[in-house]
């Protein structure tokens, strides 16, 4: 090669060296941009402020994000009623009044009938068999696809556990004493109990215990015992029955509008992703932990524990299969959700049946 075109040859590595360096620069400024812009969103709950268990966890979601992003997100939280009403989160969050939403999908179920499957179905999954069929079972897409007409994304961002079968001013002996029983329970179960006769109603959780005391309602399910002592129901009712046929275990959502979830860089959506899986894990320890204290505490202040019949608990499983199927039959979508569900169901049962359930049934 003589002078001339090692000459030339050498301005043109130069060249492109400083177009590449020029095109490193660029990247390295875009992203030292993305990473030093800050977001704040609003979290819109069905819970009342603080409540324990529930609205706690939205508080330390709120608190664990900003932690882990360094600030670069950050969520202020409004409890049930601040900012929209606790029934309507759905619409706040599908609308964009809300980036995050906090709540059950079975509040929603006058917007998204199928919303029902994905808080809890009457004898159905447990916690970590509806944990498992979401991760790893096909259940997350289905709740994708159920939800994405809306422009919202789902998370599971916590768990009750198994519930109870609800607090009762009077026994329930018989089918017949829940004819003419007007009683608050939510979802699939209240369908249940309204093909068995009892008057049911679905109103916000703060104030449950105002129409148990006054006898607007003479029934109710909530939760379990930490989040029902919390609200005094046991000052409004005396009986409290088990097991909760209604809400084997009860999942709480994160929804996230999809727009403003896709404005994050990735490293934040990231970040949003784990913290609720953090949520999730958290919150069960805390119902577990709570709940013993709790139920220690009722026993002991009076609370009468009483076990539904095996005449209702086998005409409630009967009701339950009717309505689900009936649930099944409204869409494709719906038929393929409940397919999915009993066939992991089915999976799940015998492991269980040598392991858990043997295990606690010996203790």
């Amino acid at each position: 090669m003589n002078r001339r075109h090692l000459l030339t040859a050498t301005t043109a590595l130069l060249a492109a060296l400083g177009l590449a360096g020029c095109k490193d620069d660029q990247a390295g400024s875009e992203q030292a941009a993305a990473q030093a812009q800050t977001y704040q969103w609003k979290m819109v709950t069905a819970w009342p402020k603080n409540y324990p268990g529930l609205g706690t966890a939205a508080e330390r979601l709120a608190e664990r994000v900003k932690t882990m992003s360094d600030g670069r997100l950050t969520i202020k939280v409004y409890a049930g009623g601040e900012l929209v009403p606790p029934l309507e989160v759905f619409d706040a969050v599908s609308r964009g009044t809300a980036e995050l939403g906090h709540g059950a999908a079975y509040y929603w179920k006058g917007k998204v009938s199928t919303a029902q499957f994905f808080t809890s179905v009457p004898f159905g999954l447990s916690t970590q068999e509806m944990n498992a069929w979401l991760s790893k079972g096909g259940g997350q897409a289905l709740w994708d696809e159920a939800y994405a007409p809306y422009g919202v994304k789902p998370f599971v961002v916590g768990n009750t556990g198994m519930q109870m079968g609800g607090w009762f001013n009077k026994e329930i002996n018989s089918l017949d004493d829940l004819k003419g029983l007007k009683i608050r329970t939510p979802g699939l179960g209240g369908e249940v109990l309204t093909k068995l006769g009892a008057i049911t109603v679905n109103i916000p959780g703060g104030e449950v215990f105002t129409a148990l005391q006054t006898g607007a309602i003479d029934a109710t399910d909530w939760v379990s015992p930490y989040n029902d002592q919390a609200f005094g129901l046991q000052q409004a009712a005396k009986y409290y029955d088990y097991p909760g046929w209604q809400e084997p275990q009860a999942v709480l959502e994160l929804l996230v509008n999809q727009k403003a979830l896709d404005s994050l860089p990735a490293d934040l959506q990231a970040i949003l992703t784990e913290a609720a899986r953090a949520a999730s894990q958290d919150m069960l320890d805390d119902y577990v932990y709570h709940n013993a204290l709790a139920l220690d505490q009722l026993k002991k202040g009076g609370t009468l524990l009483k076990r539904f019949p095996d005449e209702v608990l086998d005409a409630m499983q009967r009701e339950a299969d009717v309505v689900l199927g009936e649930l099944a039959a409204q869409s494709e979508l719906n038929g393929r959700i409940w397919a999915s569900m009993k066939a992991f169901q089915a999976l799940a049962a015998p492991m269980h049946s040598v392991s858990e359930k043997e295990l606690y049934n010996w203790r």
